[in-house]
């Protein structure tokens, strides 16, 4: 039996840790966390667009029956007349805003029943009344079928009353589900924490859920409870926590006055795609009312918010999955004849998968076509691609020149939805400037992970894409990610697709 040597098996192992992928860096949390982060999490429903939906629903629903009334009864007599649409139009939007104005599109009243019918009912019978009044003075009285009006009015609050007890009963699921609750986590486990989490937890009809809280105080200030929430770890735990699991809302609950120490905190947590609030319910100093936003009657003064939500995240939605889809039609042809070209060129998929980085860190497949040999293949990418790489084929150099290498990454937009078609370019995993990680040579470099990433972006048709060789460059692009994220729109995302055909042809001098 052949023998082997010691320093040939030392030899080998030295061999496979340096070409085996680094290990991620990931804290260790505590037990308290791990047990929150292991539990099953559905992703939230913002409370804004659901009442903006049942405001929709309102008036559509209302318009639809009411026209449908004219024509069933009304135009068989007396003919077609558009004043009677106008009628119906105006009555319709009338009562959305009574509606509004009586507090009923809030996902609290929702949950109830005998409140929202009597505010309902007034809403909808006072809108009758205020258009009985205004044919009376305008003389039209005789001109408007009484049966038709009565019609409209009865089965009117026939169906605002059946769509909202099924309403109702939604909405109730989706607390169960845990669809609607904010999930909150406190800073500061002292006597202001506990008093903060206790105000909390006793309103009533409060979308607050306290996870736990953190704090870096090992001393005699800082409970391991407060108000039954447990001490989940210390700040610098936050981070991981909340890539771990939903975190929607971190509530600092230290006065103003230890200013230094929030604004360190701060410097560690505005990474994150979270509200981060300052509880002012136990300072002195008092400011405006407007000054404030309030989680129930609890003052809060507002410090960062969570970019691109509500309806925003809708019209993005929208944005990625119907422009998208259309671009993905449209570059068929184009990717069936890439795919030819890199399946003649070498052996090998014509695919290529690697792991980036998505939405707060999350690890995607991202989906390219094969730019180098296929023996070859740097899915860590370990090693960046230079100008002449003897790793690229012919074909590839041509594709990454020309970004065509990213066309497949249209499925990820339209039928994965973990890439939007604008946003901050996702960063392999492993990705580095030398020997140094991405997050360590830039301060902040997570913060481009609070939006999800896109096929194109604000530094990419600025000239920033391709290798990265210098602090400068990956400096640049976090600069300009980061004003991507905060000036966002629906018109600035159009821009920048609109101009990325030009940015390919003009600014590509470091693409290789």
């Amino acid at each position: 039996m052949e023998t082997i040597d010691a320093h040939t098996m030392f030899d080998a192992a030295a061999s496979a840790a340096a070409t085996a992928p680094p290990l991620e860096r990931r804290r260790r949390l505590s037990q308290a966390a791990l047990a929150i982060v292991n539990q099953k999490v559905r992703p939230a429903y913002s409370p804004i667009v659901i009442a903006g939906v049942v405001r929709l629903v309102d008036f559509v629903m209302l318009s639809i029956i009411g026209i449908a009334l004219y024509f069933a009864y009304a135009v068989p007599l007396s003919g077609f007349r558009w004043e009677y649409v106008a009628a119906i139009l105006g009555i319709t939007t009338t009562a959305v805003i009574c509606f509004q104005a009586a507090d009923i599109y809030q996902v609290q009243v929702f949950r109830g029943q005998l409140r929202q019918s009597t505010l309902m009912i007034s809403s909808w019978a006072f809108v009758f009344l205020l258009f009985i009044g205004v044919s009376f003075f305008a003389k039209l009285g005789g001109e408007i079928s009484r049966v038709w009006l009565s019609a409209f009015f009865f089965v009117g609050l026939a169906a605002l009353i059946a769509q909202r007890l099924a309403m109702r009963a939604l909405v109730r699921q989706w607390a169960r589900q845990g669809r609607l609750d904010r999930r909150t986590i406190i800073v500061g486990s002292d006597h202001s924490g506990e008093e903060l989490v206790q105000a909390l937890k006793t309103q009533v009809d409060s979308d607050i859920d306290v996870l736990g809280v953190f704090d870096d105080r090992n001393d005699t200030r800082a409970l391991e409870t407060c108000a039954g929430s447990p001490k989940l770890g210390k700040v610098d735990d936050i981070v991981e926590f909340a890539r771990r699991t939903r975190v929607d809302l971190v509530l600092f609950a230290l006065p103003i006055s230890a200013e230094s120490r929030i604004l360190e905190m701060l410097k560690k947590l505005w990474v994150l795609p979270v509200d981060i609030r300052l509880s002012a319910h136990t300072n002195k100093l008092r400011f405006r009312p407007r000054s404030y936003s309030y989680l129930g009657e609890v003052p809060t003064l507002d410090v960062f918010e969570a970019p691109i939500t509500d309806w925003d995240l809708v019209m993005k939605w929208l944005f990625d999955h119907l422009v998208g889809g259309l671009i993905l039609v449209l570059a068929l042809p184009v990717m069936a004849l890439v795919a030819l070209a890199v399946r003649l060129d070498s052996p090998g998929p014509v695919l290529f998968r690697q792991k980036r980085f998505g939405f707060n860190n999350e690890r995607i497949d991202v989906l390219k076509f094969r730019s180098l040999y296929h023996h070859q293949a740097d899915p860590n990418a370990s090693r960046v691609v230079t100008k002449d790489d003897p790793r690229v084929t012919r074909v590839g150099r041509f594709i990454r020149k020309t970004s065509l290498d990213e066309l497949p990454q249209l499925f990820n937009v339209v039928f994965k939805s973990n890439l939007s078609l604008v946003g901050p370019r996702p960063h392999a995993v492993q990705g580095k400037l030398q020997s140094r990680l991405f997050d360590e040579a830039v301060d902040g470099y997570f913060a481009r992970h609070r939006v999800k990433p896109g096929i194109t972006g604000w530094a990419q048709i600025n000239g920033w894409r391709g290798e990265i060789d210098n602090e400068e460059k990956i400096q640049k692009r976090v600069e300009f990610d980061l004003y991507y994220i905060e000036n966002w729109s629906v018109l600035f995302d159009t821009y920048i697709l609109l101009k990325t055909p030009v940015a390919l042809m003009t600014k590509n001098e470091n693409a290789y």
